[in-house]
């Protein structure tokens, strides 16, 4: 019986997470006896993530070879793609004069768009056996497009024009290149120093089998669980119709980014890594730039398409798993 449970949850790890995570909070949310452990931990939530993504990214980065960390082309069409849906979004934004909720509905997908892509993408495009080299590499591209973007084209936006037409575009451009850098270049660091220099520690690391991927899955109970959070935060003031319309939104966005993605990377075997690079989104930096720069419930669309990518993600891994053993047998 325990071990049906364990394969269960090895074979499913990513819904999993995210169902523990929703119930999780809702029973600390709603179960009185709980309810001050949850206020109690709720000041803490926020650097949890943080210290998770850093795991998860400084395991990965210590089975990284650091030499083949060099741009392809793949990595240019993935880019130019992700830079023609933002502008294709704006231009209908600013051409139609979209205000109210509809422009917080665009938001909400703006937002899923011009984020990167996710750091723990190398995990599942490994995963899934691609190469996590070439998937680290773009990482940093679209980090580096994100941080040009953001402060370039959220000024424009109608809802965010008066808060922000004082802001410098260097002094923002470099913020959020900092931001989105430190998440990266740490554990890269400190993976890369471990690699070359504790090489006893390196071997025990890199010799726990999946392990950045069960790290990335302990993660996702956090966000699933700050998600469900925000969600019922909204759901209070928020017609039900409004917010499922957006969630509705996340998941066609969510399909046409992977299937683009997908159909970019045949054209140079790498269907795996530009579906992941274009579809897989770092949706944590996502909410943190809805709420910062943003109408608060535009936050809701990355919030929804946590779900929706890890769905896919989780079908992926599923249909991997199902072609290895059908060759094992």
């Amino acid at each position: 019986m325990n071990q049906a449970i364990l394969t269960f949850i090895k074979n499913w790890t990513l819904p999993v997470s995210i169902i523990t995570g929703i119930v999780v909070y809702l029973l600390f949310h709603f179960v009185p006896f709980l309810q001050p452990i949850g206020r109690w931990y709720l000041p803490y939530n926020d650097n949890v993530l943080p210290d998770f993504m850093f795991l998860v990214l400084f395991v990965t980065f210590c089975k990284v070879d650091f030499r083949r960390l060099l741009p392809v082309k793949w990595h240019l069409w993935i880019g130019i793609q992700q830079v023609v849906f933002i502008f294709a979004l704006l231009g209908i934004i600013l051409g139609f004069g979209i205000t109210g909720r509809a422009l917080i509905m665009l938001e909400a997908i703006l937002v899923c768009i011009i984020s990167p892509a996710a750091s723990a993408a190398a995990v599942v495009t490994a995963k899934l056996g691609g190469s996590l080299e070439e998937m680290t590499t773009y990482t940093f591209i679209s980090n580096f497009i994100s941080a040009l973007l953001i402060p370039l084209c959220f000024p424009l936006l109608p809802h965010t024009a008066g808060a922000m037409e004082q802001v410098e575009f260097v002094p923002l451009f470099l913020k959020i290149l900092w931001q989105v850098g430190v998440v990266l270049i740490l554990p890269m660091g400190a993976a890369y120093i471990v690699k070359h220099g504790f090489h006893r520690l390196h071997r025990r690391i890199v010799g726990v089998k999946d392990l950045s991927y069960y790290l990335w899955g302990a993660s996702l109970v956090v966000v699933s669980g700050t998600t469900a959070m925000n969600i019922l935060d909204a759901w209070a003031h928020t017609p039900v119709v409004f917010l499922l319309s957006i969630a509705a939104l996340g998941l066609i966005l969510c399909i046409i980014q992977f299937a683009t993605g997908r159909f970019i990377g045949h054209y140079f075997d790498k269907i795996v890594e530009a579906g992941q690079a274009l579809g897989q989104k770092n949706t944590a930096f996502a909410i943190w730039v809805a709420t910062a720069f943003l109408n608060p419930l535009s936050s809701v669309g990355p919030g929804c398409y946590i779900l929706w990518q890890n769905i896919i993600n989780s079908v992926e891994i599923w249909m991997v798993r199902r072609k290895g053993m059908e060759k094992a047998a």
